[in-house]
């Protein structure tokens, strides 16, 4: 007897789990250190150009995938691709890749664990600002801390995940997104009584070209593409969960702004902090962990302040981890028919194994030559393998499949069916086949150093 497929109860219930899966560490943690690398508002205007451009069709793509095949990643595109196993193959890279990231996202998310709990006891108490900086690398170095952290994050994501679809990621979707956004709007409320808040504002919404090298722009195109976590599967895993009555495009266009006002809502936290006590807006990766405790032990109510931040931290990245292990669950449900709770557990314990390297990668005790022979630890080798050669194959993988590989009947009907915006089929499909392949193509070309387009235009 065939089982009927799980679907999302509501419309609203899809749109808050899709923004979660988007809305992660890297639109609380990534944009604003990146925005503030690349100059701020020239950065942030473009971001939101080719978020409208080539993240948004890219994100629709998944969801025609997974709405029109009704499976995961690894059966959608081998059905739609005419059973070819070469277009499974593109499902797989989904799978990997979400294991991959799920190590080490997982160590990171258990930081953010920490540091709620560290910020209850007022870590930064009679601490000097070197001295509160310096608390991240012992917590990155301590082997126990690290372990701990990791596996009680995943903890809480095995709790979700077992409820399923509806009872599982949709009931915690909204439970936790609506609390991310109070946390946000509440943060931000804050944030604008500090003296820093005019610049910040001048910082984020005043473009200044100058400050823009041709990376910078290709920084403002990968960060467009990578927002909405295009390349991972996670939109055709939770699209094949999505009624065919509903609105793909709206909804895509919803989750989308969503997105977009998550990591704007961030910078404008994080910046007048920033400004008010002149720190340096590039402060790098470290700023969430390092920098901000400095600030935050400098203001008024600080316990509370740093502990809804991190608080924040760690709803954002729940909301990513569990879209982000859905895609292995689904798929090895689909692929293999193991019970919900036996892939849960199974898929779990995977990614608690392959996530000890990178949570023992600060203190040297595994492979400590690792550094020496690949120029990075084991954590940075794997978010550098993703992030700048996986992901962005597998999108643009997927460009190339949704826009001459699938049938242009089918991708029209999935669009269509059930939307006011039917007469933008057209442009989408062009952006699809032309625009954003081609911009992936230079942001790979850009990270592999196989072209230096800051050293091309300067020769101009």
């Amino acid at each position: 007897m065939k089982t009927l497929r799980e679907h999302f109860g509501s419309r609203i219930g899809f749109i808050l789990a899709a923004a979660g899966s988007a809305i992660g560490l890297g639109s609380l943690w990534r944009f604003p250190y990146i925005a503030g690398e690349n100059g701020g508002g020239a950065f942030v205007l473009l971001y939101l150009i080719f978020t409208v451009l080539i993240g948004l069709p890219a994100f629709l793509s998944e969801l025609i995938v997974g709405r029109s095949a009704q499976k995961g990643s690894v059966l959608a595109y081998s059905i739609l691709g005419k059973d070819s196993h070469n277009w499974k193959m593109l499902g797989w890279i989904n799978v990997l890749t979400c294991f991959i990231i799920l190590s080490y996202y997982c160590v990171v998310a258990g930081w953010s664990l920490n540091y709620a709990l560290m910020s209850i006891s007022q870590f930064t108490l009679g601490k000097s600002p070197d001295q509160i900086r310096n608390v991240f690398n012992v917590v990155h170095s301590s082997v126990g801390l690290n372990l701990f952290w990791l596996f009680i994050f995943i903890l809480l994501n095995i709790g979700i995940l077992l409820g399923g679809v509806r009872q599982g990621i949709e009931q915690w979707s909204r439970i936790l997104m609506p609390w991310l956004f109070v946390i946000l709007i509440g943060m931000l409320i804050y944030g604008s009584t500090m003296p820093g808040f005019p610049k910040a504002l001048r910082f984020i919404f005043e473009p200044s070209f100058s400050k823009l090298s041709p990376s910078s722009i290709l920084d403002a195109l990968g960060m467009a593409f990578f927002t909405l976590s295009v390349g991972l599967g996670i939109s055709v895993t939770y699209g094949s969960y999505l009624k065919k009555e509903e609105d793909i495009p709206k909804t895509g266009i919803i989750v989308t702004i969503m997105t977009v006002a998550v990591s704007m809502l961030a910078a404008l936290i994080i910046f007048p902090i920033v400004f008010t006590f002149n720190f340096p807006a590039s402060g790098g990766p470290g700023l969430v962990f390092q920098t901000l405790p400095v600030a935050f032990a400098k203001l008024p109510g600080n316990l509370v302040i740093s502990t809804v931040f991190f608080i924040l931290l760690l709803f954002s990245a729940l909301t990513s981890t569990i879209a982000l292990f859905e895609v292995l669950n689904s798929n090895m449900i689909e692929l293999y028919g193991w019970t919900r709770k036996k892939t849960v557990l199974i898929t779990s314990a995977l990614v608690f194994i392959l996530g000890i390297p990178s949570a023992l990668s600060g203190s040297g005790i595994l492979f400590p030559k690792w550094k020496e022979i690949y120029g990075r630890d084991f954590f940075d080798t794997l978010n550098y393998i993703t992030g700048s050669y996986m992901m962005p194959i597998a999108g643009l993988l997927t460009l190339i499949f949704v826009g001459y590989i699938m049938d242009k009947k089918m991708s029209s009907h999935e669009f269509r069916n059930g939307s006011k915006y039917k007469f933008l089929f057209k442009p989408w499909l062009y952006l699809i086949r032309y625009v954003a392949p081609i911009a992936v193509i230079l942001i790979i070309l850009q990270e592999a150093n196989i072209l230096d387009f800051n050293a091309i235009f300067s020769s101009f």
